[in-house]
């Protein structure tokens, strides 16, 4: 996990107000596909514990690691009480306790490339189920949207995160699914999209911005110049497309 994964800590506080938890539709679908009870649960990267308070809610027991100290303290400062939180990246996870699901949460791109799916499949028991969500959330309005592009042009070409093994766009299976299809140690590999729309305040969206890698890894000078130029070309309230696509699979009982 290099340095810019590690860049979120400083905004610690803007990641926990600002960015959207997950909804029960998540943990239904994730559930729905396990087709059995699940009793453990590991989260990798799970920065402020969006994505942990859905399952530990639910009673599933969670152990939620996080590399960033400061994002680990907003962690514990967050979930609820039950949840074991542990300082490590996913390549300090040494194998031993297998959990009945795995999930990452916005989170995987930060990942080694190497060996990461056997390292994976030895943190999950045979059959269990490894699961990888999130998506980016841009202006609804299609106008709104060229005038955040135009706004930050001269700072930033993009603010999107490029698939890690340079999967098209319009591919119907999209990374990690496409990784995963690959991979030795796991089988059904299934992608959904739940579709999900919000309304955010002008500044609610560009504090969501701030915590943006692209823009974290921006010089504080040109990072307050660029979030100031958007906020500008904004309406007060913006309405975004917030889809959370989905991959799930399931290790292979052989592997």
């Amino acid at each position: 996990m290099g340095e810019r994964a590690l860049s979120f800590g400083a905004v610690a506080a803007a990641y926990e107000r600002f960015r959207p938890g997950y909804p029960a539709r998540l943990f239904d679908l994730v559930m729905g596909y396990a087709g059995r009870p699940v009793r453990t649960a590991l989260e990798i990267g799970a920065g402020t514990g969006k994505a942990t308070r859905l399952f530990a809610r639910a009673g599933i027991a969670v152990t939620a690691t996080e590399p960033d100290a400061a994002m680990l303290a907003e962690l514990r400062r967050c979930v609820p009480a039950g949840v074991t939180t542990r300082r490590a990246a996913f390549e300090d996870l040494l194998p031993g306790e297998r959990f009945g699901l795995v999930y990452v949460a916005a989170a995987l791109h930060w990942t080694s490339p190497e060996s990461r799916w056997s390292r994976m499949a030895a943190l999950l028991e045979p059959g269990g189920v490894f699961a990888s969500f999130g998506g980016p959330i841009a202006p609804a309005d299609p106008a709104v949207d060229a005038a955040v592009r135009a706004a930050r042009a001269p700072f930033l070409d993009s603010d999107d995160i490029p698939s890690p093994d340079g999967t098209a766009p319009d591919e119907p299976m999209q990374w990690p699914g496409t990784e995963l299809q690959r991979s030795v140690w796991f089988d059904d590999v299934r992608q959904q999209v739940i579709e999900r729309r919000l309304a955010m305040g002008a500044a609610d969206y560009v504090g969501h911005l701030s915590t943006i890698s692209a823009y974290l890894g921006l010089p504080a000078g040109e990072r307050e110049q660029v979030l100031e130029r958007i906020e500008r070309a904004l309406p007060a309230t913006v309405e975004v497309n917030a889809d959370i696509f989905v991959h799930l699979a399931r290790r292979r009982d052989g592997a």
